[in-house]
């Protein structure tokens, strides 16, 4: 696909090969924090390429396939609950980015970060870019990836707990989602750091 959309720019420099980078699962009770990170090719252009927040499912799917069927490279990377707890949301979302980064098949020469704070362990240049996944094309795919890899990894955890409601709720604090945890208690891949219950509130204090 070629061509340049209304609202996404193609690139932040033009001729320069980047790397978007975003994430997905900052303010969840249980899971990993996930993050992607999306080289695109030269003018790549999809008309429904948007921040994955302003997307239904359907088509954050869709959109994953032609981004992984069409990227000049892409990768996923993780921290989970346990580094979470043990370096903060903030450090294991970088944690996160980084080892997206690293996994990349091919080595970009610029970083666009969605935010406005990012620790880089790459050695390669960065930019922050604030709502980055509304602007820039490859900031945008890499949300979508990152995204749709999380609910993946979350449906597949709520076959193993299925009290919590993680198919529908993703991890994410929803009123049902902490009614589960009173009813069910903690499980292994909730973050023991975050708010879950007022009981914890005092058990950790």
């Amino acid at each position: 696909m070629s061509g340049r959309g209304k609202t996404l720019l193609p690139c932040l420099v033009e001729g320069r090969m980047e790397a978007g980078i975003d994430e997905a699962g900052r303010g969840c009770l249980a899971g990993p924090v996930v993050a992607a990170a999306v080289i695109l090719p030269s003018g790549f252009f999809h008309p429904l390429l948007n921040d994955s927040k302003q997307l239904s499912g359907k088509t954050r799917d869709n959109l994953r396939l032609v981004i992984e069927e069409e990227a000049l490279a892409w990768a996923v990377g993780t921290a989970t609950p346990r580094e979470i707890d043990e370096i903060n949301i903030l450090n294991a979302t970088f944690l996160a980015m980084n080892r997206a980064v690293e996994r990349l098949p091919v080595t970009p020469g610029h970083l666009l970060v969605d935010g406005n704070r990012f620790r880089n362990m790459s050695g390669i240049p960065h930019t922050c870019i604030v709502r980055g996944d509304a602007k820039i094309c490859s900031v945008a795919a890499a949300s979508i990836l990152a995204k749709t890899h999380r609910d993946e990894i979350m449906q597949e955890l709520h076959g193993r707990y299925p009290g919590y409601g993680w198919s529908k709720n993703k991890g994410y604090p929803t009123r049902i989602h902490r009614e589960a945890i009173r009813k069910n208690g903690i499980s292994p891949f909730h973050r023991l750091s975050f708010r879950l219950n007022d009981e914890q509130l005092t058990l950790w204090k």
